[in-house]
This record gives C-alpha cells, structure tokens and sequence, in this order.
C-alpha cells in the first residue's frame, strides 16, 4: 500500500510506535479490522464492539504474519510491532483519510436520505465505460465501513465511488474527511434518522457538512427538485450541477414507464439529447440515471458512453432486486427503509401485472411521528390499490390499522406477531403470476422472508 509505512501510520493516527526502529519503514499490503482476513505483511485494527473485543484477536494475527497491529492498550509481550492509540475506531478513520491523499484517484461521494445505494451503482456503471472503477461494497457506508472501502483501492483503480450514510450530526464531516470527494451527491433531504436529525431541514444541515471536505475544484451535483436542495445556494465556493425531471444541467422528457422492465425516456445532458432505457423498474430511477449523467459530464465522458452505463446498470440484493421463481415475482428491497423509499417501493409494486403483495415491517430511527409515519405507508399501499398487505413487527400494526381504514375493502391487510407465521402463511396463498414486494428497515431482518421464498 502506497506510503503506508508503520512511521507514517503512527504519525497520521498521533500513536506511540512500540516495536524495532527499523521496521518502522515497513509498509504493510493490507489493512483488516477482522481477524480472519489479515495477511501475511498486513496491519490489524482491533475494534471494540457489543459481542467482541478485536483486542483479544491481537496474538492471533501475529501468528498469521501480520506485521503489526494497532492497541488501546499497553501490550506486555508483543509478538510483534503495535501501535499505541487512544481510540482504534477513529484511528481507523484517520489512517483512510491519510491513505486516501495518497492516492491519484478521483472519489465521488453519495449521500441522502433515499436512494443512496442505487444511485452509487448507477454512477459506477456509467463510469466504468471508460475508467477503471471501485466502489463501495454491501453496507459499508460508515465509519467503519468506509475506510475499509477506502482500503481496498488499488493502484489500477481510476474513479472510486464512495456512499456516506449517516444517523447523526458531525458524522459526515468524518465520512467527508476520509473520502475528501471530488464530486459530492446529494439525493435528497428525506424522512429518516429524526431520532438524532430532529427534522428535514437538521437532515439538511447533516448532509451538507460534506461540502467542508471535498478537494479543491470539487463540483456538489444536488437534485434540484427537492424542496430543501434546491434552497442551497452556498457550496463553499466549488461547482454546482442540479438535475430535475423537467429542469436542470440533466434533465428528462418523454419518461414512459415499462412496467417491471423498467423506464424509456430522453435524457437531456448540457443541450444534448438522447433516448435511454433504464433497466430497473422504479420512476425514482429516474433520478439516479440524472445523476448518473452529471457525474459522467464532469468525468468528461460523451452522452453515448454515459447512456450506454445507464442501460447495462444491474440491482444488487436487497436494493430492488428482482427475484423470479415459480412463475412469481419478488421484489427484494429488503435492506432498509423509511416513508419516502416505502412509497417508491410501493410505486413500482403497482405497476406489476397480476395480483400485487406487500409484506412490509417497522421502520426505525422515525422519531415521535414514528407511528404516524407508518400509517402513513399503510394508506398509501391502499391508495395504489395493492391488493394484499401483510405486515409483522409492532409499528407495522399502524400500517395495517390505517390501510383497512382507506382500502373500502379494495386492499386485504394482515397482520402476524411472527415473522415464521407471516413466511407460511404467504407460502399457503401464493400463485403464479403474483408479484411480491418484501421491505422493512434492516433490523427487522427481512432477508431471512426473501430466503424462505425464494430458495427451490
């Protein structure tokens, strides 16, 4: 790893090197915060956790060929080299955002309240026609996740894109810190984390602290047709793109819904035009596809190439992922949710042929509004004529309560303490033809629905 010598490492985290003067010119071939995947010339960062304390795996790694590992704690007998630091976890960060000024890499960093993850993997796939790209894996989107993201850029690597999820104030400006974007996302200000966030305009505040971090010459691409991003005016003096439906640096006409096959519309890039197809079903794909094409005009890429990373985009697991099995449609979007992401969800389930379910759960971190917020999503499941509505998990009951009170007897809501009685009830009424959407916030564990149904 470019300059990652155990001097500068303990220089950039402020930590008090313990070992041979001499390997303090060592430069480690990997960083790992989990035991198990140190190699031979890595460094191990303990991290202390609900379950577990990496601290304990310290002797472990040694004896896997690490070459040195970071502590909280005074270690007695050193197997090898370490690293004295007051706190692993934001040493953790300090190292990534060390690493990442190493590199000659332009990073794109996307956050907001929806849409994050699909908006990442569109941007990627535009990208990846002309440069070689990283980008964030899984959920790895926050202070843990994002310098391990960090870590894995190689030297080929040309673009990375970097998602930022937060839940509270001060953790973007870590986030930001260590990714140090070129181009900053925002999606748009929604309903989530109130816990922390209070309200839209503190979720404002919190996303917009990114723009403190980015690189010099950077461009903040905002999605103009929402309320509160289209109030920003002060991006700290770099460039600014917005992108709308009918307005904006990138813009759409002609958006003709295809059903479960996805959108057709022409796309409008800086006074080019051209007809796109958008392969994932969703009207709010859309504006990932818009900010897609921002980012590919900065990127100096041509409206053919951009277009052509458009149409090839692919869903991953848990993001509006489209699972066939049994002559049944699921929709797999089971990794988080909240108000504004459940009714999109709810949108594109509508357009399904054949009779339409939701099974949905609680959503988390709404605040005191939270149960209204759910009864929210339950009338508005009934307003688009869903026909079935299946629910578990205690604020759900809202959703239900509310869906029977707006349905007329339209929508057949339901509701099971058990997430095993919901499975096997949908097992026993399922038939083909039927299109399925499976969503709830990710602690309710949804996947765990999506498995038993879809595994032949």
């Amino acid at each position: 790893m470019k300059d990652m010598t155990l001097g500068n490492i303990a220089e950039c985290c402020r930590g008090i090197y313990y070992g041979e003067e001499e390997k303090k010119a060592l430069e480690v071939t990997g960083i790992a915060i989990d035991s198990r995947k140190i190699k031979k010339g890595g460094l191990f960062i303990p991290i202390r956790g609900e379950r577990a304390d990496g601290h304990s795996f310290i002797p472990a790694v040694f004896k896997s060929g690490a070459a040195a590992c970071l502590s909280e704690n005074v270690i007695e007998y050193p197997a090898g080299p370490y690293i004295l630091v007051e706190s692993t976890k934001k040493a953790l960060g300090e190292i990534a955002a060390f690493y990442r000024r190493s590199l000659g890499i332009r990073v794109v960093g996307i956050t907001g309240s929806v849409g994050k993850t699909s908006t990442k993997e569109m941007i990627a796939s535009v990208l990846k026609e002309r440069y070689r790209v990283h980008k964030t894996a899984g959920n790895f989107n926050n202070e843990i996740g994002l310098p391990l993201t960090v870590f894995d850029i190689k030297n080929e690597h040309e673009a990375a894109v970097l998602e930022m999820g937060i839940s509270d104030f001060g953790e973007m400006h870590r986030l930001a810190e260590i990714a140090n974007p070129d181009v900053c996302v925002i999606t748009n200000i929604g309903l989530c984390h109130l816990e922390n966030l209070g309200s839209r305009d503190g979720i404002l505040k919190a996303k917009t602290e990114a723009f403190d971090h980015m690189r010099d010459r950077g461009t903040v691409i905002l999605n103009g047709d929402d309320d509160k991003l289209a109030s920003v005016q002060d991006v700290n003096g770099k460039t600014m793109m917005r992108y709308g439906r009918d307005r904006g640096d990138a813009w759409a006409s002609e958006i003709e819904p295809l059903g479960m096959e996805g959108i057709r519309m022409t796309l409008h890039l800086r006074g080019e035009m051209r007809k796109v197809t958008v392969p994932i079903p969703g009207e709010h794909n859309v504006y990932n596809a818009l900010a897609a094409a921002c980012v590919g005009a900065v990127f100096g890429m041509d409206l053919s190439d951009i277009c052509r990373g458009i149409e090839t985009v692919q869903t991953i697991d848990g993001r509006s992922h489209l699972i066939q099995v049994n002559g049944i449609t699921v929709i797999d979007d089971c990794y988080n949710a909240n108000p504004v992401s459940m009714q999109a969800s709810l949108d594109v389930l509508a357009q399904a042929e054949g009779r339409k379910i939701a099974v949905l759960g609680d959503m988390g971190e709404l605040g005191q509004d939270e149960r209204k917020l759910h009864a929210g999503v339950g009338r508005y499941a009934a307003q688009k004529g869903i026909d079935f509505l299946y629910c578990t998990g205690e604020l759900s009951k809202e959703m239900i309560r509310a869906a029977q009170s707006a349905a007329g007897g339209r929508t057949y809501a339901a509701h099971f303490e058990k997430k095993t009685d919901l499975i096997e009830h949908l097992r026993l009424v399922m038939q083909k033809g039927d299109t399925l959407l499976i969503k709830a916030s990710h602690f309710m564990q949804f996947p765990e629905i999506v498995e038993a149904l879809t595994v032949v």
